[in-house]
């Protein structure tokens, strides 16, 4: 039988995982190849044999993404699968575009064929888009799992920047197990929230093996979604985080708008901060696109640990970096504690940027003076460092989910923002999820 040669378009993260599910035992297709974008530093690498299975005993090469029309040329590719996400309707369908000037079809995979099923009930929170409060609403949906008395495991949507073989299936229960890991900042500032709550989280590449692992020690699986991408598995309460600052995003960007209509629950988040117009917006639209979900309004309020770090003072603010880079923000939780608790200036960190910190600029120029903390692998860390302390300011304001201090020296004096979500108004994420989960 003629096989269909595959390439799977992805980030290191959705793309293995479709790949896993649909295409590593099946005799009809034949992967040829990822494509990488978005992470850096991913190309160039190989999906293992041992992940990819008995059909492919050389793994799999990963190239750029920019390789793509030369790469269906060579390998007489018909089918391409689009498997990443948190970006815009027209950035997919000009990829569609390339794929079918090149001669291949054009795909973006469904459920049906992605979401494993669990033997335990699974509460799944995804987002619009990244930024919009996903992580503080997690931490929220398990607090309230863990008073209603059950064991509650996190596994979260993938980050597999280092040796995919050693990451097949990773469980961490202390801030040890994330310097076994060699864990990245971005990995850092989504698990050690968890283990702080005295939450096992795992992660890694095999989410069935992954599952499996999970499920003997919960009586509830939390799925921790990343970006704006769907749930690798299937829920049984699926919350939808929302953000006014960003209305009409929920209409606009793959897949977002499907988690949308996939929601049980729509969390609108930040309506202390937002434009009333804009909330009564992204109302408007869940309604449409939804009208079963139920809605729930919060904030997400500002804590600052000293802000006499900021009163009058020229600050550099570091933010989350995935939020300002493909998440399009332009401002996180450090500005806003920069701006309420009355520095004087916002620091422009670019004339000071070095080497990785310097490329992301170069390639989101629209980041502006704020500092994205990047830290996908140990020479961004250690660029990330340099040009924080090269930088000319009198204090720093970290915005970012962790402690940057615990994994950089900052030669400055510098104070941490949090942040924690409160619903305002009825009914609660406790009311929802007491109806739902037994």
């Amino acid at each position: 039988m003629k096989k269909t040669n595959v390439i799977i378009m992805g980030a290191a993260g959705r793309d293995f995982h479709n790949f896993n599910c649909f295409f590593r035992d099946n005799e009809a297709y034949n992967v040829v190849a990822f494509t990488a974008t978005q992470i850096p530093d991913i190309e160039g690498r190989v999906y293992p044999a041992s992940l990819a299975g008995k059909l492919y005993p050389d793994g799999i090469p990963i190239y750029s993404e920019e390789d793509l029309p030369e790469l269906i040329k060579k390998h007489n590719v018909e089918l391409v699968v689009f498997a990443y996400s948190d970006v815009p309707y027209d950035y997919v369908m000009h990829r569609s575009a390339i794929a079918n000037a090149a001669g291949a079809d054009f795909m973006v995979m469904g459920g049906h064929r992605t979401m494993l099923k669990s033997t335990k009930p699974v509460v799944a929170v995804c987002a619009v888009r990244t930024g919009c409060g996903k992580s503080q609403t997690t931490r929220r949906v398990c607090d309230i799992l863990q008073k209603m008395g059950k064991k509650v495991v996190a596994v979260r949507h993938p980050m597999p920047y280092g040796d995919l073989e050693a990451q097949k299936v990773q469980r961490f229960e202390t801030i040890e197990d994330l310097h076994k890991h060699k864990c990245t900042i971005e990995e850092m500032e989504e698990y050690e929230p968890h283990i702080a709550k005295g939450i096992v989280v795992y992660a890694g590449v095999d989410y069935e093996a992954i599952l499996r692992e999970a499920e003997k020690e919960a009586d509830v699986v939390v799925w921790d979604g990343g970006n704006n991408d769907m749930p690798f598995y299937k829920p049984d309460v699926m919350i939808t985080v929302a953000d006014p600052h960003r209305p009409g995003h929920e209409l606009e960007y793959y897949p977002g708008e499907a988690n949308v209509h996939l929601a049980d629950i729509v969390v609108i988040n930040k309506v202390d901060t937002a434009d009333y117009f804009d909330i009564d917006e992204v109302r408007q639209n869940v309604r449409m696109l939804n009208p079963k979900a139920r809605i729930v309004e919060a904030a997400s309020p500002i804590f600052v640990e000293d802000p006499s770090v900021i009163e009058g003072k020229r600050v550099l603010v570091v933010e989350d970096g995935p939020t300002l880079t493909h998440g399009g923000m332009e401002y996180g939780a450090g500005t806003v504690a920069a701006e309420k608790f009355g520095a004087s200036e916002l620091v422009d960190p670019r004339p000071w940027a070095v080497g990785k910190i310097l490329e992301t600029y170069e390639k989101y120029p629209e980041i502006g003076i704020l500092l994205p903390a990047m830290g996908y692998s140990e020479q961004q860390i250690k660029d990330l460092e340099e040009t924080i302390n090269a930088s000319d300011c009198d204090a720093v304001v970290i915005g970012t989910p962790i402690d940057l201090r615990r994994v950089i020296n900052i030669n400055k004096p510098s104070t941490r923002v949090y942040y924690e979500l409160q619903e305002i108004g009825m009914p609660t994420l406790e009311d929802l999820l007491k109806d739902r989960i037994k």
